[in-house]
């Protein structure tokens, strides 16, 4: 048995002691954990096989040859740490400590329980032009796929990821972390990339309205793939995008291209077991009738009930609560006769914030006697005192 294979794995999990070499669904992923094991059994001979196969599958996984290396070096003397060997070529501490961490964090996930069967504890429905959730777990550094069902979300497969390199909760330019949050990915760029940006880039919309009204800066937030020469990079490796590797990306494409997928990013998930139907039911529904509620008082034109549905720390592109109310009684001074539909409505809820906010998205039709005009509309409201407030509201 090598002597790095508690570094390499971490105690992973007490499964491991157990665990029989097998090809999952990620057959890459797969390979590694596989050569992985076999080495810590002592199986040198079939892991160098193994780790052979690994690159051929993937001739660009740098982690793979790392590990290639370390097997050829203990032929002849025994290792002190994981990654001993180092790559061919130069190869700097940073880049060997970088993966190594890769390794653990691969294989830990590879051991966790009902990975397949968590659903995150958020309150979600998406919209009609949603068919999918992402949701990337900054700790884990690993994106989840959830496709919409009948009663809500249900799990499709998951990815290893990397993340800004100085963490998460991104607040400045070129701070080089990824921020955290709920974003919708664009489709992808269509003007050619430099190599590093991997086969294609598909845009989220940071800052968003909150981010804005923080006064968080920088731009530029996508998710993205890996150079030519690179399978994968370290967990904590770019200048705040979420990267995964090409064949990963490739899969997720269809899903990005469609421009409106959510894409929560957190550090504080917290996952329950099975189908989120029922999740935060009694939430949903209090917020629903919340929205109706907001709805009938905008059609009363009873400006006292229509403000009630705003925080006082309600914030739009033009000012604070107070500009919005001296506006809104104004037009409705005069008690104009309006029609208002809402429909399409989507909730998402907002991570990484001191008391509940959702992101609610909904097509709003509003007629009155002198306009008329159908849009797409973003809310964000908030838990105050055991009401939902809205407090921010804007175009989509």
């Amino acid at each position: 048995m090598l002597p790095w294979n508690a570094t390499a794995i971490n105690q992973a999990s007490p499964a491991s002691k157990f665990f029989t070499p097998h090809i999952g669904r990620d057959l890459v992923e797969g390979l590694l954990v596989k050569s992985l094991m076999e080495i810590t059994q002592g199986n040198t001979k079939q892991a160098m096989n193994t780790v052979n196969e690994l690159i051929k599958t993937a001739p660009n996984f740098k982690l793979a040859y790392l590990i290639r290396g370390d097997l050829l070096t203990a032929q002849g003397n025994p290792l002190a740490t994981f990654g001993n060997s180092g790559l061919e070529g130069k190869s700097s501490d940073e880049e060997i400590e970088g993966l190594r961490e890769e390794a653990r964090t691969r294989i830990e996930h590879y051991f966790s329980e009902n990975k397949d069967h968590q659903v995150p504890n958020l309150l979600v429905q998406l919209d009609e032009s949603q068919q999918h959730l992402i949701v990337v777990d900054t700790v884990k550094t690993r994106l989840f796929l959830y496709k919409k069902t009948d009663k809500s979300l249900q799990y499709v497969a998951d990815y290893y990821v990397t993340i800004g390199k100085n963490g998460f909760g991104k607040e400045t330019e070129g701070d080089k972390r990824t921020p955290l949050g709920v974003y919708f990915a664009g489709q992808k760029l269509d003007r050619k990339l430099d190599d590093i940006y991997g086969d294609a880039a598909f845009p989220l919309n940071y800052p968003n309205e909150l981010d804005e009204h923080a006064n968080k800066k920088g731009s530029g937030i996508w998710i993205h793939g890996t150079p030519t020469d690179t399978y994968s990079r370290p967990p904590r490796a770019s200048d705040g995008c979420v990267v995964l590797s090409n064949p990963d990306l490739k899969a997720l494409t269809p899903i990005l291209q469609t421009g409106n997928t959510p894409v929560i990013i957190s550090d504080k998930l917290k996952w329950v077991a099975g189908d989120a139907g029922d999740m935060q039911s009694a939430d949903k529904q209090a917020l629903q009738n919340a929205i109706e509620k907001w709805r009938t008082d905008w059609v009363s034109q009873n400006s006292d009930e229509y403000l009630s549905h705003y925080s006082k720390n309600f914030f739009y592109s033009d000012g604070g609560f107070a500009k919005w109310a001296d506006y809104k009684r104004s037009i409705q001074a005069s008690k104009p006769k309006v029609s208002i539909k809402i429909e399409d409505v989507g909730i998402i809820s907002y991570p990484n914030v001191d008391s509940s906010v959702v992101v609610v998205n909904f097509v709003q039709d509003f007629k009155s006697p002198t306009l008329q005009n159908k849009m797409r509309k973003r809310q964000y409201w908030q838990i105050e005192n055991n009401q939902w407030k809205i407090i921010y509201e804007g175009s989509a």
